[in-house]
């Protein structure tokens, strides 16, 4: 969850081609004090060039796609569409882009391997974007971190999130820990060389959110 504003450029006629994808959020929430957010169903093409400007930053180095292109970031969240376990959405505040979320089944995930997954358990990787005006808003991390928790634990009925960021990545640790997250063991996550997926080796810290933390008013 990096912090350094990224820079939006004008879209080429290639990218304006691309209609605006008519969707239904599958979550919609109005945080006190911050605003209306709602998460969406990616479209892995009609989005790429909002999510290209996100992961090409310098800002984004640990999301791990600074070097590609955004027909590639589209290709990867194309091939990501068509699982059952790993889904992406995009975050918006007020109507505006403002993260990258995907959720995914730990145990169909490397994570699975270096811990003991629990029934109700989810995975969560986050991006969040600086705020549209590029100027910080007092409590934007902490506005769009409650939605993203209140959809995965309570819209999708689960008991518990692991999230796994970069050991290196201290602002992002330093967030979830203060939303809650509970610190785990520092693991190294194997490298994957398939086909469709080439993910590299990665030392991360694990943190965890049980939903009796998160909201301790639900049975």
């Amino acid at each position: 969850m990096p912090d350094t504003p990224a820079h939006a450029t004008a879209p080429t006629p290639a990218q304006a081609t691309v209609p605006a994808p008519v969707r239904e959020a599958v979550h919609t929430q109005t945080v006190p004090g911050f605003g209306t957010v709602r998460v969406l169903p990616l479209d892995p093409h009609a989005d790429a060039p909002t999510v290209h400007a996100w992961v090409r930053e310098e800002r984004a180095a640990f999301w791990g796609m600074n070097g590609l292109t955004e027909d590639q970031v589209a290709e990867i969240y194309a091939h990501l569409d068509t699982l059952d376990t790993h889904h992406a959405y995009l975050l918006e505040k007020d109507g505006e882009p403002a993260g990258l979320l995907q959720t995914y089944e730990p145990e169909a995930d490397r994570v699975g391997e270096c811990y003991e997954v629990r029934p109700g358990d989810i995975g969560v990787h986050l991006l969040l974007a600086p705020a549209a005006s590029g100027a910080p808003i007092a409590g934007w991390s902490s506005g769009l971190l409650s939605a993203v928790t209140s959809y995965v634990l309570r819209g999708l009925d689960r008991r518990r999130v692991v999230v796994d960021p970069d050991v290196d990545n201290e602002k992002a640790i330093a967030r979830f820990l203060k939303q809650g997250f509970v610190a785990g063991e520092a693991v190294v996550l194997p490298e994957i060389d398939l086909p469709d997926v080439q993910l590299p080796e990665k030392h991360a810290q694990l943190a965890f959110l049980t939903r009796e933390v998160a909201f301790p008013g639900d049975a």
